[in-house]
This record gives C-alpha cells, sequence and structure tokens, in this order.
C-alpha cells in the first residue's frame, strides 16, 4: 500500500454514488438495493478514518458512457461546492464506462478539489491510501479500457437487435403512439386503445371534410379532451415531451403530426433518428430511404384511402386572410394549368382575384397571370360539379376535387379524385 500524501482532514464528507443502466437489467447483484447494502457495509466496517454520509446518489436507468447523467452531475457540484469531500462506488464502471471520463476525473478532477475517491470492488481504488495506483498505475487504466470495450460491444450488440425488430416491423418505442397501446401479451405489438383512437378517426374524418387543424384543435379543447401528452398522463405512464410542462391543450401542430403519422395507416416506420455512437448521445436526423418502412405490421386506425387523401390535402396552400380564422373556401386547390405552382389571392377595388404565384411573386417572364375573379371561379367550379353556386362549400370540394387548374385566358379544369374516394366524407 503506498504511503499517505498529505493529512487527512478531519471528517470525509462521503457522497455515495449508485448507477444501473438499462443494459444491466434486473440482475440482483447490480440492483440498486444491492449496491447500496454493499456501500454502506463498507462504509461501516472497512472504511479508514471518521466519515459521515451526505448523501446518496441514484442514476437508474442510465449508461455510465458519458457523465451527462443527472444524479453524477449533482455529485460533482457537490464536489465542487465542497458539500462533499469523499465518493465511493462499487466498481469502477458504475461511476464510468468511457474510458476518457475515468481518466479525467481520477487524474485531474479529484485531485483539483481535494476529493477522496473509492472503489470497492475489484479493482479496489482508494486515491488517498494509494495514489501511486492511480496515477501512475497500469490496473486501473487497463480495466477503464476493458470497461469502455464491453460498452462499446454491448452498444452493437443492442443496435443490432434492434435493427432486427425494426426490420420486421416490430415496435421497439418505450411508448405506443397516441391511439394505441402495447399488446400485453407482445410489448413489440400494437394494439388500438379504443378510447383515443376514436378521437384519432375523428381528427381524420373532419379534415378530409374541409376543417382546419387550428379549428379541430379548438373544438377538441372546448370538448376536454386532453392531449395526447395529458391523456397519457391520465393513463399513467411516464411519458413526457421534451421541454416545459404541457397544458394538456391540443394545438393545430399536435393534429398536424397526427394526420402525418403513418402508423395510423397501419404501417410502421422507425427509424428515423440515430446516436452519433455510444459515447455521444446526440440524435441525429437519418434520411428517409434508410427508415425502416414495414407495411400491415398492425390494425389500421384509418382506411388507406382516407389516409392517403389526408396526406394529399396536408400539403396544400392553406393560408388565411387577415383577421379571419376560416380558410378561403378554394385555399389550397388552385393551381396555374401552365407552371404547375399554387394561385395567390389579391383583393382590387373590392373584388378578389387569383393569380399565378410564379408570376406574381418570381418572374413575370417564368409565366403568365392566369388571372380570375373569384365569383367567376365560384360559378365555373359549380357548374363543373353540377350544383349551384351558393352550395359550393369547402367541404364539397374535399369529397370531390382533386385540384383546380386555371388557364390563361380565366379557363378552368377541375380534376376530381380517384374513383374510390368520393364516398370518404
Amino acid at each position: 500500500m503506498g504511503r499517505r500524501r498529505g493529512s487527512a482532514p478531519r471528517l470525509w464528507r462521503v457522497g455515495l454514488y449508485i448507477r444501473l443502466s438499462r443494459e444491466d437489467g434486473r440482475t440482483e447483484s447490480l440492483s440498486v438495493q444491492n449496491q447500496r447494502k454493499i456501500l454502506m457495509d463498507y462504509l461501516k466496517e472497512e472504511f479508514q478514518g471518521p466519515w459521515e454520509l451526505e448523501e446518496i446518489f441514484v442514476d437508474d436507468g442510465l449508461t455510465g458512457t458519458d457523465d451527462s447523467r443527472e444524479s453524477f452531475q449533482r455529485m460533482i457540484a457537490a464536489v465542487k461546492e465542497g458539500a462533499i469531500n469523499c465518493v465511493v462506488c462499487k466498481t469502477l464502471s458504475r461511476a464510468f464506462r468511457n474510458y476518457a471520463d475515468q481518466g479525467y476525473f481520477l487524474e485531474e478532477f479529484f485531485p483539483r478539489y481535494r476529493t477522496r475517491f473509492i472503489s470497492v470492488g475489484n479493482p479496489r481504488v482508494d486515491s488517498f491510501l494509494d495514489p501511486e495506483a492511480v496515477q501512475m498505475g497500469l490496473e486501473i487504466p487497463i480495466n477503464g479500457i476493458l470497461n469502455d470495450r464491453y460498452a462499446a460491444k454491448t452498444s452493437a450488440d443492442v443496435r443490432r437487435t434492434l435493427d432486427m425488430k425494426r426490420r420486421r416491423g416490430e415496435f421497439i418505442g418505450s411508448f405506443a403512439p397516441y391511439g394505441y397501446a402495447k399488446d400485453p401479451a407482445d410489448h413489440n405489438r400494437l394494439v388500438p386503445d379504443r378510447e383515443a383512437a376514436q378521437v384519432v378517426e375523428e381528427i381524420f374524418r373532419r379534415y378530409v371534410q374541409g376543417e382546419g387543424k387550428g379549428t379541430i384543435a379548438r373544438q377538441l379543447n372546448h370538448r376536454g379532451i386532453p392531449n395526447p401528452t395529458a391523456y397519457k398522463a391520465r393513463q399513467g405512464s411516464r411519458y413526457r415531451r421534451p421541454g416545459p410542462p404541457g397544458d394538456g391543450l391540443w394545438t393545430a401542430a399536435t393534429v398536424g403530426r397526427i394526420l402525418q403519422n403513418p402508423v395510423y395507416g397501419g404501417t410502421m416506420v422507425q427509424g428515423r433518428q440515430r446516436v452519433v455512437s455510444y459515447k455521444v448521445h446526440q440524435t441525429l436526423s437519418v434520411p428517409p430511404e434508410d427508415w425502416y418502412v414495414v407495411e400491415g405490421t398492425h390494425a389500421p386506425l384509418i382506411p388507406q384511402a382516407l389516409f392517403r387523401r389526408a396526406q394529399s390535402l396536408a400539403g396544400r396552400e392553406t393560408r388565411r386572410a387577415p383577421g379571419q380564422g376560416e380558410l378561403h373556401l378554394f385555399a389550397g386547390f388552385l393551381r396555374c394549368a401552365d407552371c404547375g405552382r399554387a394561385m395567390t389571392r389579391k383583393t382590387a377595388r373590392g373584388l378578389v382575384y387569383y393569380t399565378c404565384s410564379t408570376y406574381r411573386r418570381k418572374s413575370k417572364t417564368a409565366c403568365t397571370k392566369h388571372t380570375i375573379r373569384e365569383d367567376r371561379l365560384r360559378t365555373l367550379t359549380a357548374q363543373a360539379l353540377g350544383v349551384a353556386a351558393e352550395d359550393l362549400t369547402r367541404g364539397l370540394l374535399f369529397a370531390r376535387v382533386e385540384e383546380i387548374c386555371v388557364q390563361e385566358g380565366g379557363e378552368i379544369a377541375v380534376h376530381p379524385l380517384q374513383t374510390g374516394e368520393e364516398s370518404l366524407t
């Protein structure tokens, strides 16, 4: 055993550090309760010097490959503040799975703050009683490398397993999408959650009938229906969206995310994001061509024709007039017959006109005006659909029209929905 350096403080203010990761499972030898018992027994029976337990820091379900763990950071803050001057853990791997982190904290951080570090497992480490083993020995660095490589191998094995499940269309998320629940007999399979599924069905039905996302959100809020996050909390789920706590209310963005999620059509899409590495836990977006897309993995909440119709409508222009909450009758339906771009709406001398957006906003040589007055557009569209002009509504357009192309000279071509989709509403 090495020679002591300097004099010991009159009292060691101890912080116990305990960590259990998901990869550890619930092995009894690594359980939080077992680690706490081992560390308390060590303090009472083997610790050299007067001590007082200040706090027990526990990170449950977190990897040791970086130092961003909440309780670990609280412990580091306590060291900096002088609240503790001794850290005790079961093994080096409980505190560090990253070789670089182990070297920094053992060789730089703890010495700088005159903090004793003890690992009671194999190899046993005590930076106060045997500082040479930490600063100049080989066993501790080699153990750190082995822990680091073990974490790398475990991460690779877990990733391969998850990718295999994704390819098979098995659901691997921690929480089922709103409208679904995990099958009690198979947690990788989704089954409808009847109460939430009815809300999803209503959102799609009302949207294809011409109601805006904001209108749908306001009506759901008016009826006191909790948004997905609040609903899951009410069901006892620990699900939390990133950011500050929400108010439980629906927004247009929430409705939009539901309308765009292919899971409601029976298609599983996973792997949209990935972490940089087992050490760098920052997430990166994955190109769509690398997503795992498997159709028919679970019961759809929305018929395919209805789902496709919603996707088509979601891409339409949906601007509202200043001060108006409802969409204009033709918003999102008009296209220039030549360049294919949307038509823009303008008012002049009390009359409303639609003009090619390319001509108006980009270049007067790239296309022509294709101007048409709104009252004439209404009349021509009504005639094409065989209804009176006063009976023309957005709901009717959503039910029967794919798009309306405005030709130069003010004529129009009304393109109906594909056969089989007219009955969606």
